[in-house]
């Protein structure tokens, strides 16, 4: 069995301090045994606008986070899913919100870019949210081989998307990578019956890491990372603060489940 971890944070718009309390949190998670640790969306930086991000974009294979995410995995032998960054693209006015997968020798083995961007006003509250006026979305699944098993990669509002999560499944995924910063509202709400929505239904495990606190914008996150198996059990969560949660992931039990529950086999449509 394999230990992953998942991070929490409460990031803010000094980069240079949210990569301290990351190299802090990734440490310690990797002290307790994480062969991969996922952080949560926008780990490096959240500010007061979207386009704020524009500021911090970095080119592909260099700049300050990735130096940060391939030097820590190197240093510490881990894998890292590394939340959500800034990555120019062709539009100048816009960035691409990355996901880069690093493994334990600092190498750069895969990228999502966040396909469905969070544009919604939350329904009995005054707030609003426009990701696509400075975020490019991405059009492109990402499954790879890690040490925790085949894992597919998807960023806070694609958990809205099951069908995202069932074209990972038919591409052979087992572990689902969810860096996340969803609203305390929406959160309340939705957050863990969506998280472990997407583990029955394909019967795979989900790491979702969250940002979770009060941030420079006003704005509120939810929190509540939590590592959940195929059955739908949660096996760590962290509700609030700064922290990580981590969990042994059964690949045996999860290949027992399917073989004996093959639901999805039985698709008709």
């Amino acid at each position: 069995m394999s230990r992953v971890a998942a991070i929490q944070m409460a990031s803010g718009p000094n980069v240079g301090a949210n990569l301290i309390e990351a190299d802090r949190l990734i440490s310690r998670a990797v002290d307790a045994g994480a062969e991969l640790v996922v952080l949560p969306e926008n780990f490096a930086h959240m500010g007061v606008s979207e386009q704020e991000k524009l500021k911090f974009a970095e080119d592909e294979g260099s700049g300050k986070i990735q130096d940060f995410l391939k030097e820590k995995s190197q240093k510490l032998g881990v894998w890292i899913v590394g939340g959500t960054l800034p990555m120019k693209c062709q539009d100048p006015n816009k960035v691409r919100a990355a996901c880069l997968v690093i493994d334990n020798k600092g190498k750069q083995v895969a990228r999502y870019d966040k396909i469905h961007l969070f544009d919604v006003a939350v329904p009995d509250a005054e707030e609003s949210y426009a990701e696509s006026t400075a975020i490019e979305p991405g059009s492109e699944t990402v499954v790879i081989d890690t040490p925790i098993g085949k894992m597919g990669v998807a960023v806070c509002y694609d958990l809205r998307f099951p069908e995202l999560f069932r074209q990972m499944h038919d591409q052979g995924v087992e572990v689902f990578a969810v860096p996340s910063a969803f609203t305390a509202i929406t959160g309340r709400a939705h957050w863990e019956i969506i998280v472990r929505a997407r583990a029955v239904e394909n019967l795979s495990f989900v790491v979702a890491a969250a940002q979770g606190g009060y941030h420079v914008s006003g704005r509120e996150t939810h929190g509540d990372s939590m590592i959940v198996d195929p059955w739908g059990n949660v096996l760590d969560r962290l509700q609030r603060g700064s922290g990580f949660v981590i969990a042994e992931l059964d690949l045996k039990r999860l290949k027992s489940i399917r073989r004996n529950f093959p639901v999805l086999e039985h698709r008709k449509l």
